[in-house]
């Protein structure tokens, strides 16, 4: 059974910057487009980031364009996200997952929690003012 271990998170202050790390064991997802989320408390599950199984593709929510930048490697199982100029507002818990197996048009199909059907549990990302 495929399961997937985020790493990387920490304390960090405004400005900072974090490097993200999501591997994946028992099956590889080089098929799959992957995805990262962030929720913090008492918020809902948001969006931040889908890349396309190839890695030629990638879309971000507004509020990190510029600042965040998802990449893959196949050939290590592994998705990454890398954070600069971190804010406070960024202060979340990441979460890292794999899309449903089926072709999607539209990139706005990978924004969406219920899209995808396998989750890591999570690393904690904290920047400090």
């Amino acid at each position: 059974q495929v399961q997937l271990v985020e790493s990387g998170g920490g304390l960090v202050q405004a400005g900072g910057s974090l490097r993200l790390s999501c591997a994946a064991s028992g099956r590889t997802f080089g098929g799959y487009a992957m995805g990262w989320f962030r929720q913090a408390p008492g918020k809902e599950r948001e969006f931040v980031a889908t890349i396309a199984w190839s890695g030629g593709n990638t879309y971000y929510t507004d509020s990190v364009k510029g600042r965040f930048t998802i990449s893959r490697d196949n050939a290590k199982n592994t998705v990454y996200l890398q954070m600069n100029s971190l804010k406070p507002e960024d202060t979340a818990l990441y979460y890292c997952a794999v899309a449903r197996g089926i072709y999607a048009s539209s990139v706005h199909y990978y924004t969406t929690t219920t899209n995808y059907d396998v989750w890591g549990q999570g690393t904690q990302v904290t920047v400090s003012s």
